[in-house]
């Protein structure tokens, strides 16, 4: 298992974080042996990670430049993965059900994109980047009054602090 520094964050957002930076160098949890299975099982999605792989590093790259640089040819960019599929409704059994209709290629890709839309339905001013100059992490606030600013206190929030407090204290 490949350690990341932030896990747990809705599966788009989850996506964009499969790459940080890990003392000064870029990672990326696709080039790790093992790493794309282990993503893919962390989120219950089907797939054959040669077969994912490009869709998915596209739909990364795609959600990273909407949160970094928003504008139409992000948006166009985001569009052309949603459109590799669609959802439709069905019953089955009495039930209502959700049928998504996608290559399976681009399934995994597919459902972080559309899991995308599905924050800026809630609370889009809730999707934030880590406050830490450094971090390349993005988080979804889900603090009660909606002020956090760190990946994590015991990362970057820790750090940040101590280098306001050996600023404050550092002899002029």
């Amino acid at each position: 298992m490949v350690p990341r520094p932030l896990t747990g964050e809705p599966l788009a957002l989850d996506l964009v974080n499969t790459e940080w930076v890990e003392r000064g160098e870029p990672r990326d949890l696709f080039d790790e042996p093992g790493g794309l299975a282990q993503w893919l099982a962390g989120h219950g999605l089907p797939g054959e990670p040669a077969q994912v792989q490009a869709p998915l590093r596209q739909a990364r790259a795609t959600l990273r430049e909407l949160l970094e640089r928003p504008g139409s040819t992000a948006e166009q960019a985001l569009n052309d993965v949603l459109a590799r599929g669609h959802l439709r409704y069905a019953v089955r059994d009495g039930s209502a059900v959700s049928v998504s209709d996608v290559d399976p290629a681009w399934l995994p890709a597919w459902t972080a994109a559309a899991a995308y839309l599905d924050l800026l339905r809630a609370r889009p001013e809730r999707i934030r980047r880590c406050a830490h100059p450094a971090c390349v992490l993005y988080f979804y606030d889900t603090s009660r009054n909606g002020t956090r600013r760190w990946c994590s206190m015991e990362g970057c929030g820790s750090r940040s602090k101590a280098a306001r407090h050996y600023r404050r204290s550092r002899p002029a």
